[in-house]
């Protein structure tokens, strides 16, 4: 059931901010999405999505670790800053810094990250490089509830690509790119539909425990819509 006001959201980055834009034409454009974006913040005062996001007349934050004494000052400010913009969900969009019990616990279940590889693989960074050295078939994205587990947190949903015999890392991550965008905007789709509970390392949907990550184009379309998946027996 879609929810009687639009989801308040506030996303995190640390570079060019191609999710951001996306999310911000996808949102505002598209009355199916229920939500608005409230705030970007950025730990690099070179991150590009901080242009981006002040261009377009988003309330905006630079917070950076290297003007506070400690991580833990900076958590706090990160954490102080988004209660300020009340937001309902905390996005992760290319935001390059690992978060400790600080700034996760205030948002337990209302935090999310996107990370490109079909999560539990390749957690870290150089996701198509390690794909194409397993000699994997297929690559993908997840999106995921951040916990203290570095990329470990329960995945919420995936989107899935062939991996052909000729590509490169650079291939993946640019035939990857788009999907992305589409993964994240169909997530928050269905938080703006969808009562989405994180409960004690589990999801649940509209009461219902989600046993595997939905599939975008299987389980989960665009627009938030999501039909749980039943395998063979």
């Amino acid at each position: 059931m879609a929810k009687d006001r639009p989801q308040r959201l506030v996303i995190l980055l640390s570079g060019r901010g191609s999710h951001f834009e996306n999310l911000h034409q996808n949102v505002h454009a598209n009355s199916l999405i229920n939500a608005e974006i409230v705030g970007v913040i950025a730990d690099r005062a070179d991150a590009a999505g901080l242009a981006k996001a002040q261009r377009l007349g988003v309330a905006t934050a630079l917070v950076r670790p290297d003007r506070h004494s400690s991580s833990n000052q900076f958590e706090h400010a990160l954490v102080t800053q988004i209660r300020d913009w009340h937001a309902d969900w905390v996005i992760l969009a290319g935001f390059m810094r690992i978060l400790t019990p600080t700034a996760l616990m205030p948002f337990e279940g209302r935090m999310l990250n996107i990370h490109p590889s079909l999560l539990p693989k390749y957690k870290g960074l150089d996701t198509h490089r390690r794909a194409l050295e397993a000699g994997d078939g297929e690559h993908g994205a997840s999106v995921h509830f951040v916990t203290a587990a570095l990329d470990g947190g329960p995945v919420l949903s995936q989107v899935r690509m062939r991996i052909d015999k000729t590509d490169t890392a650079t291939d993946l991550a640019e035939r990857l790119l788009p999907l992305e965008h589409q993964l994240m905007q169909a997530s928050v789709a269905l938080l703006t539909r969808h009562a989405v509970e994180y409960r004690n390392e589990d999801i649940a949907i509209d009461g219902q425990n989600l046993v595997n990550p939905m599939v975008l184009g299987r389980d989960l379309d665009v627009t938030g819509h999501w039909q749980p998946h039943c395998p063979s027996q």
